[in-house]
């Protein structure tokens, strides 16, 4: 039987905001920009690092000015005639929130779980995110890439992930949207829940919490 989690971490972008694929579609809508075209460039400006399309962002390997110049360039290279400037804070206009889950977190927290947010986040958009969930009375830790200097599914973001809730790794649980961030944590000796919707994860969740008491047998 696995250990009972005493710590949650939750994903910040497709968990508490609707799917990934979803805001880039509506971006790539609202700016005029093919969809393909935007994925196409974002992997043609992480290739020579070797790292998926947010890793230069997140990590960071580049600032956002400088991303934004090179994915000018690619896209121009498409023929996609367009300025990425303040990509950051456009990306966010209009993001919703994911309030189910929110509340499925408050009632963590008051329960006494350490409730944490563990995100692979760009700098510049550290101002951004807490403008959408605050996190104060909500997270009782926060560990984010750009300031570990690693991400997910990286096991170094994991390890301090649980020194900062000051529990043993088999007590720590991550909740994300993408399953290699979910195997990396397996990996690091965390629990995980693949997230699909606030009301499944919740219900998921709920079995790595609560464990039920071992029987007692009668005296012979």
């Amino acid at each position: 039987m696995s250990t009972a989690a005493r710590a949650v971490w939750t994903d910040f972008g497709g968990v508490l905001t609707p799917p990934i694929n979803d805001d880039l579609h509506a971006f790539c809508r609202q700016n005029d920009i093919p969809a393909d075209a935007m994925r196409r460039a974002m992997a043609a400006v992480a290739e020579p690092f070797g790292v998926d399309l947010m890793a230069p962002l997140d990590t960071p390997l580049l600032s956002e000015p400088e991303w934004v110049e090179r994915m000018n360039a690619q896209l121009a290279a498409e023929g996609v005639d367009t300025d990425l400037t303040g990509f950051g804070q456009r990306w966010f206009e209009g993001r919703a929130t994911n309030e189910a889950w929110l509340g499925h977190l408050r009632a963590l927290r008051g329960t006494g779980v350490f409730v944490g947010m563990l995100s692979n986040m760009p700098p510049a958009w550290d101002p951004l995110w807490r403008r959408m969930v605050a996190p104060e009375g909500l997270f009782d830790g926060l560990v984010l890439s750009f300031e570990v200097g690693a991400r997910k599914p990286e096991r170094r973001i994991f390890e301090a992930a649980a020194e900062l809730a000051g529990v043993a790794p088999g007590e720590c649980l991550l909740v994300d949207d993408i399953a290699a961030n979910c195997a990396g944590a397996e990996a690091a000796g965390w629990q995980a829940v693949h997230f699909t919707d606030a009301d499944t994860a919740a219900a998921e969740l709920a079995r790595y919490l609560a464990r039920p008491a071992e029987p007692v047998l009668p005296a012979v």
